[in-house]
């Protein structure tokens, strides 16, 4: 299909992906002139809700509003009536962020390759959880990066990246929404030049690699007997899930906003009237929500539950 342009073809594209920081690229790929988007893959409909209905992903949800069809839903692309589907749409592009699944040879070595929009500064934290690693760590800075994709996890080269400070107050959904913008930008950017040849792929460096890996929800649990800068962290990185939570003697008590307190003598792991002293300090309890309860500020919650105060957080069922 061309697009006007004297003997220059749109490339056909494919785009897969389920999560929400797929969605800008989706909308850059749906204008851009350079492609054709010839049809979108992402996960299943999944239970979701109270009523555990069936769902469909961000990114079938977005494709369906802009029109753009097939959205095939595979249980798993590496199977091969899956991958043939795929390439029945003949796509010479296939571009990826946020799917979920390895992505099978047959769709690697398409003419122009399968890119992957990354949110990290590769090879840093490659893998599921990039985003609450970053802000886990504490690191200084992070980025997206559109790497060729080969048949490692997050190994490909890379095609180009772009880097953003952090200010150590990131939370991670807002941090999520700031990187899905800029890969979008970073694919609109980019996408002329790679189909014209005009960017290498360059391998990624050996050193300072990371792996990171899906989180479980029993990894939400605050642990005092670690530094009250990393429970803080965690509490940022963990949202919105797996969450993080601390066990109390009147239920589970999940802590949406905290802060760095003061060291305290207290014992690691009893509550004061401000919060949970922790290793080193006291993780200041800010604003918190009590099983079946709303969000409240410690305070409210304290005043509710007196008796919290100079009591033990309670560990995990299987440290008891």
């Amino acid at each position: 299909m061309t697009d006007g342009r004297v003997g220059r073809s749109r490339v056909p594209t494919v785009f897969l992906g389920s999560g929400h920081f797929g969605v800008a690229a989706l909308g850059v790929l749906a204008r851009h002139p350079d492609v054709e988007l010839v049809g979108v893959v992402s996960a299943p409909p999944r239970p979701a809700g109270r009523g555990r209905s069936l769902t469909p992903t961000a990114i079938d949800e977005a494709a369906r509003a802009l029109g753009i069809g097939p959205v095939l839903t595979p249980v798993r692309l590496r199977t091969p009536g899956a991958i043939a589907a795929v390439l029945d749409l003949r796509p010479g592009l296939a571009v990826l962020a946020d799917y979920g699944q390895l992505v099978p040879p047959g769709l690697l070595d398409l003419a122009f390759g399968a890119l992957n929009l990354h949110p990290s500064l590769l090879p840093r934290h490659r893998g599921a959880t990039p985003i609450p690693a970053a802000i886990l760590a504490g690191d200084a800075e992070t980025g997206v990066t559109l790497i060729r994709m080969d048949a490692g996890l997050d190994t490909g080269p890379i095609v180009v990246r772009q880097s953003m400070a952090l200010g150590g107050e990131e939370v991670a959904p807002a941090l999520e929404a700031v990187l899905e913008t800029a890969a979008a930008a970073l694919l609109d950017a980019s996408l002329g030049p790679w189909l014209r040849g005009e960017i290498a792929a360059r391998p990624q460096p050996a050193d300072g690699a990371t792996l990171t890996r899906p989180l479980r929800r029993e990894d939400g649990r605050l642990d005092p007997a670690r530094p009250a800068h990393q429970l803080e962290r965690q509490v940022r990185a963990f949202q919105p899930w797996p969450g993080s939570f601390v066990d109390t003697t009147v239920g589970r008590l999940v802590v949406w906003v905290s802060s760095v307190g003061a060291t305290t003598d207290r014992a690691a792991g009893l509550f004061g009237p401000r919060g949970l002293a922790a290793a080193d300090a006291e993780l200041l309890l800010v604003e918190v929500q009590p099983a079946g309860g709303a969000r409240m500020s410690w305070d409210a919650f304290v005043r509710g539950r007196p008796g919290v105060v100079g009591s033990a957080a309670l560990a995990s069922d299987r440290d008891r």
